[in-house]
């Protein structure tokens, strides 16, 4: 996203004093089912994701995004922005949240996970994400409280949403799914994601299971064909004993 996506251009405006807002109130809003949705989103992207053309990300979630100083923040249960990094004084004031005019764009996905009818995920939140001006806004409804679609994404057209036939993202790369399986204990469908090739990007556990695996095959591999060779040296070894017994000397050619 560039920043003429913005409602301002940040080079024309002085930095606000942000002293004075909220950037956390440090209220537990979250359940269980939610809090582990969000880290699985988070922590598959670090763990395995090659961002196209090696770009840099920031993935996070329950972190304040203020889009302009006069307007309360959103929160958004997942967002992930491209072509940004979290400064080195990253406790200052000023970067202790998601400041618009700090990163010079808004983020690219915001994911918001249903868990009650109180959010408004669909309606006021909707709006809300479109006039920041994040390209793509998704709404996980893992108990269909608001539709029978689990899953809705929405593309940014002209400053308004539209809703994607599919679960794709391709201005970053990226792509959404529901997966049937087990993340940390617990078996049920789960919010993932995708890779620009459609495959399912990895956590770090699987990551490291899939190496721990291939490493196996390689061992596994690498005994068969010790054995193989153990077996045809002991098969030539008695072809040359039987030969010696014939008063034939296999070490001579011809």
């Amino acid at each position: 996203m560039s920043k003429s996506a913005l409602p301002y251009d940040p080079a024309d405006v002085p930095v606000p004093d942000v002293d004075a807002i909220v950037t956390e109130d440090d209220t537990p809003v979250d359940n269980l089912a939610s809090e582990k949705q969000q880290r699985l989103l988070t922590e598959s992207l670090y763990a395995s994701w090659a961002c196209p053309g090696g770009r840099r990300f920031l993935a996070a979630a329950n972190v304040g995004l203020f889009p302009t100083i006069h307007r309360p923040p959103l929160v958004p249960d997942v967002f992930v922005s491209l072509d940004v990094e979290v400064p080195e004084d990253w406790w200052a004031k000023r970067h202790r949240s998601y400041f618009v005019w700090e990163f010079g764009k808004a983020p690219d996905v915001v994911i918001e996970i249903v868990s009650n009818l109180e959010g408004n995920e669909a309606g006021s939140k909707l709006a809300d994400y479109a006039r920041a001006g994040v390209p793509y806004y998704a709404i996980f409804d893992p108990q269909r409280l608001l539709s029978p679609e689990p899953l809705r994404v929405y593309e940014s057209r002209g400053g308004a949403y539209e809703l994607r036939p599919d679960a794709r993202l391709p201005r970053v790369g990226l792509g959404l799914a529901l997966w049937a399986g087990e993340y940390e204990g617990k078996h049920t469908e789960w919010l993932r994601w995708l890779d620009a090739e459609g495959n399912l990007i990895a956590t770090g556990v699987e990551r490291a299971n899939s190496e721990r695996e291939r490493a196996n095959t390689e061992r596994e591999r690498a005994n068969s064909e010790r054995e193989r060779a153990n077996t045809e040296r002991s098969r030539a070894e008695r072809l040359a004993e039987r030969l010696r017994a014939l008063g034939i000397d296999p070490d001579t050619d011809g």
